[in-house]
């Protein structure tokens, strides 16, 4: 299939995932191509620690790129549990896998390329992946699983009552099509009319929309913009296969289960993706998709115990 249009990944990361993103690297390395540049974006104060990630195809980015002046990490000492929080007299407290999703939909809009695979720490490729041919088509691809939202599934039916709200649309009837997956792809033009709209149907700046927005998911986001757009929608395909096996429970995985998902895995499948918070060990992730020669020989880094004390949060 002809490249149409150029192509780069996105990963944003932290401190926590630092062993699950070297696995996704190694995994890139070894299996996709076709895409100019794998970027990265994580915290300021962890640049150290990601940086011996840098390469020839590949960019750490500090978030403070893609985050407005007016949002500011609050000091750790005066959290509990020792979580990262931001906060602004513009939105009130932003929790951080919020400020990932402004990141992801903020560099999309800025950087270069024209096509972006969104592709979290805690995914791992096991079969080669041609990144361009796949998000560089005419159409981008737009993953989507019909009428999987019921209306009282207890996350899923607030982002998309969010989306609704943002976006100024009619009320979505359920069940609603889910459009959240893993190696999702993205378009910079569409991105930026998303934006643009959230901007004026709020009449303020659209990160400060989605600061104020407490459920929300930016795929959801941004298949709603896309459904709701005749001319959006002819210049996406509809894709119902999505490209990663996903496990999304939180009781841990053993070796068994790891391998097993990976040996039965169809031909279509070319990731996996295990949930961060379930705790898996990372040693039986990189033995089942061979990449265990490669393991990460030190659990604390240097780089990481060099690290001020308000980024282990």
């Amino acid at each position: 299939m002809k490249q149409a249009r150029t192509v780069a990944l996105l990963t944003p990361s932290y401190h926590k995932d630092l062993e699950r993103f070297a696995l996704l690297c190694d995994s890139v390395d070894r299996h996709v191509k076709g895409h100019e540049t794998h970027y990265v974006i994580v915290a300021d104060d962890e640049i150290p620690l990601f940086s011996r990630f840098n390469s020839e195809k590949r960019i750490v980015l500090p978030s403070s790129k893609f985050l407005p002046k007016w949002l500011k990490l609050i000091p750790p000492f005066l959290l509990r549990r020792g979580r990262r929080l931001w906060w602004s007299f513009h939105s009130g407290p932003v929790h951080g896998w919020h400020i990932q999703q402004l990141l992801k939909i903020s560099a999309v809009s800025a950087l270069p390329e024209e096509r972006f695979c969104v592709i979290d720490s805690d995914n791992v490729f096991f079969r080669p992946f041609d990144a361009g041919a796949y998000a560089g088509r005419e159409r981008a691809p737009l993953y989507v699983e019909r009428g999987a939202i019921e209306a009282d599934a207890p996350m899923h039916a607030a982002w998309t009552r969010s989306c609704d709200r943002l976006l100024r649309q009619a009320e979505t009837t359920f069940p609603a099509d889910d459009y959240i997956g893993h190696v999702i792809v993205w378009d910079k033009r569409t991105i930026q009319e998303l934006t643009q709209t959230i901007s004026a149907a709020a009449k303020r700046n659209w990160k400060e929309s989605l600061c104020k927005t407490r459920a929300l998911s930016e795929y959801l986001l941004y298949g709603h913009f896309v459904r709701n757009s005749p001319a959006l929608l002819q210049a996406h395909e509809i894709v119902t296969e999505g490209l990663a096996l996903a496990y999304w429970d939180a009781a841990p995985l053993d070796a068994a289960a790891v391998a097993s998902m990976v040996e039965q895995a169809p031909t279509s499948k070319v990731a996996l993706s295990i949930a961060s918070f379930s705790n898996t060990p990372i040693s039986p992730i990189r033995r089942a998709v061979g990449l265990s020669q490669a393991e990460v020989k030190d659990a604390v880094p240097t780089e990481l115990a060099a690290l001020p004390a308000r980024a282990f949060v």
